[in-house]
C-alpha cells in the first residue's frame, strides 16, 4: 500500500517560501494521490490524482491555506471512498464546478439586489434577453422591460415562479387595471404569460397561470383613430389643407398623407433616395415598415405607385428639402426627419380636434372611401396599406401581387381627391 500523510504544515510553509524566493512552482506529494501545487504567490493548490478505466484524472480540492492539510486529507479520503463505491470523480468535479458557478452567480445577483435563479424576476429577465429582445424592436423591448420592472417585479419578482398561482397574478394585474389602464393591463398579462411559457419550456415551472385569467380582466374597449370617411367631410378637409398658411413642407406632408396611404411614421421618415422619378414609384425599405423584427431584416420592400399629382408635389418639394436626405426634414435640423407631432399639430391649427381627424386617420379615410365611393377590391387596398397577411404562404404570395392594380387604384384615388377639392372651390 502506498505511503500517505507525508507532509506537514511546517514543510508546506518552507516550500512556499522557497517557491517565492525562486519564483518557481513545485509539487509536493502527501501520498495516496494527494498533491499540493506550491506557487510563488504564497498559495498552494490541492489536487487529487486518480485513475479510472486506465486513464489518469485530476480533481481539484481547493487552495492552501484556505483548505488546510487536515481538510485536504479528509477530502482525499472521501473521494477515494466514493470512487470505490463506483462514483465518477470527473463527473463529481464537473458538478462541483457547476455548483460553484451557480453559487457565484447567486452571490452576484444578491450583491446587485436582484432575486436569484428560479424567481419570477430572474426568469423574466432571462426571457427578455433570450427570446423577447431578439424578436422585437429595441423600443418595444424596453417598454416591456419597464412595465415588468414597475408593475410586476415589486410584487412577484422574488417569488419562486413555480409557486405563483392565478389569483396572485390577478391581484398584481388588477393594480394596473384599477388605474383605468386596461390596454396596459392586457399587455402586461401577455408579457407575463410569455415568461411563464418560457419557464415551462425550460423546465423551471409546470404551468402557466396567466392562461387561466382570460375572462378575469376587463376587456379593452375597441378604439379607432379618428378619421373623416365621408365625401363631404373629405371635401372640406382638402379645402382646408389647400389653404394652410404654415410651412409649405408641412402642407405638402398633409397633401401626401391624404394621397399615399402611408403610416405617419413611414411618411415622415421618407428619404429622397426612395423616390424614383423615372418609374414614378416610392420604395420603402422593410426596416421602416410595421413588421416583425425578422421581417424588417429579411422582408421585401414596400412599393408605392405614385400618381402624377403626387409626383408634382415631390418635384415642388425638391426645391425646398433636397439638401436633406429626408423629404420632410425637421424644422430644427436637416439631419433629422420631421417630428411625429408635425402633421397632428397642423391638423389642430386647421381646426380639427384629435376626436375628428388624426394623422393616422388619412389611411382610414382612404380605406373606407376607396371601397365605398370608388368600389376598389379590398385585397388591392389592403396590399397598398401593407397590412400583414395572416399566414406565411399568403405573405410570400402577396409580396408581388396587385402592383398593376395598385397603380391604377392610386391614380384613381388621386383623381378623386382632386375632383373633391375642385368641387369645394
Amino acid at each position: 500500500m502506498a505511503a500517505s500523510d507525508l507532509l506537514s504544515d511546517k514543510a508546506i510553509q518552507s516550500a512556499l517560501k522557497a517557491a517565492f524566493a525562486a519564483d518557481k512552482s513545485r509539487k509536493l506529494s502527501d501520498g495516496a494521490g494527494l498533491v499540493l501545487d506550491v506557487r510563488p504567490t504564497g498559495v498552494g493548490w490541492w489536487r487529487l490524482r486518480f485513475w479510472r478505466d486506465g486513464k489518469e484524472g485530476m480533481l481539484s480540492l481547493g487552495t492552501y491555506p484556505v483548505i488546510s492539510l487536515k481538510a485536504a486529507r479528509l477530502k482525499r479520503d472521501e473521494a477515494r471512498v466514493a470512487m470505490v463505491n463506483g462514483a465518477d470523480l470527473s463527473e463529481i468535479r464537473k458538478q462541483e464546478k457547476t455548483e460553484r458557478v451557480r453559487r457565484r452567480a447567486e452571490s452576484d445577483l444578491e450583491a446587485a439586489g436582484l432575486p436569484g435563479p428560479g424567481s419570477f424576476e430572474h426568469v423574466a429577465r432571462e426571457w427578455l434577453e433570450v427570446k423577447h429582445r431578439p424578436a422585437v424592436s429595441e423600443g418595444h423591448a424596453k417598454t416591456t422591460q419597464t412595465r415588468l420592472e414597475k408593475m410586476v417585479f415589486p410584487w412577484l419578482g422574488r417569488r419562486p415562479i413555480g409557486e405563483i398561482e392565478p389569483p396572485e397574478l390577478l391581484e398584481c394585474l388588477r393594480r394596473i387595471e384599477s388605474r383605468g389602464a386596461l390596454e396596459t393591463t392586457h399587455r402586461v398579462k401577455d408579457a407575463c404569460s410569455q415568461v411563464f411559457r418560457y419557464a415551462v419550456a425550460t423546465g423551471i415551472c409546470a404551468r402557466n397561470p396567466a392562461a387561466d385569467l382570460r375572462e378575469a380582466l376587463k376587456p379593452v374597449p375597441t378604439r379607432h383613430f379618428a378619421a373623416i370617411v365621408d365625401p363631404k367631410g373629405a371635401r372640406q378637409l382638402l379645402q382646408d389643407i389647400a389653404g394652410y398658411r404654415g410651412n409649405p413642407v408641412t402642407r405638402a406632408a398633409l397633401r401626401l398623407s391624404a394621397m399615399l396611404l402611408l403610416r405617419p411614421g413611414e411618411l415622415r421618415h421618407m428619404e429622397w433616395k426612395w423616390v424614383d422619378f423615372e418609374t414614378s414609384t416610392l420604395t420603402l425599405p422593410s426596416t421602416v415598415m410595421k413588421r416583425r423584427k425578422d421581417e424588417k431584416v429579411n422582408g421585401q420592400p414596400h412599393v408605392v405607385p405614385l400618381a402624377h399629382q403626387a409626383m408634382t408635389i415631390f418635384m415642388e418639394l425638391q426645391h425646398l428639402t433636397l439638401d436633406s436626405r429626408f423629404v420632410f426634414p425637421s424644422l430644427l435640423t436637416r439631419e433629422k426627419c420631421m417630428s411625429e407631432n408635425t402633421v397632428r399639430s397642423a391638423l389642430r391649427r386647421l381646426g380639427y380636434s384629435n376626436d375628428e381627424m388624426t394623422a393616422h386617420g388619412f389611411r382610414a379615410m382612404a380605406r373606407t372611401m376607396l371601397a365605398e365611393q370608388l368600389d376598389v377590391q379590398s385585397e388591392i387596398i389592403e396590399a397598398q396599406l401593407a397590412h400583414a397577411v395572416s399566414d406565411s404562404l399568403g405573405r410570400a404570395y402577396n409580396r408581388t401581387q396587385y402592383l398593376t392594380q395598385r397603380r391604377e387604384m392610386m391614380a384613381k384615388w388621386a383623381d378623386y381627391l382632386e375632383q373633391l377639392h375642385a368641387e369645394a372651390g
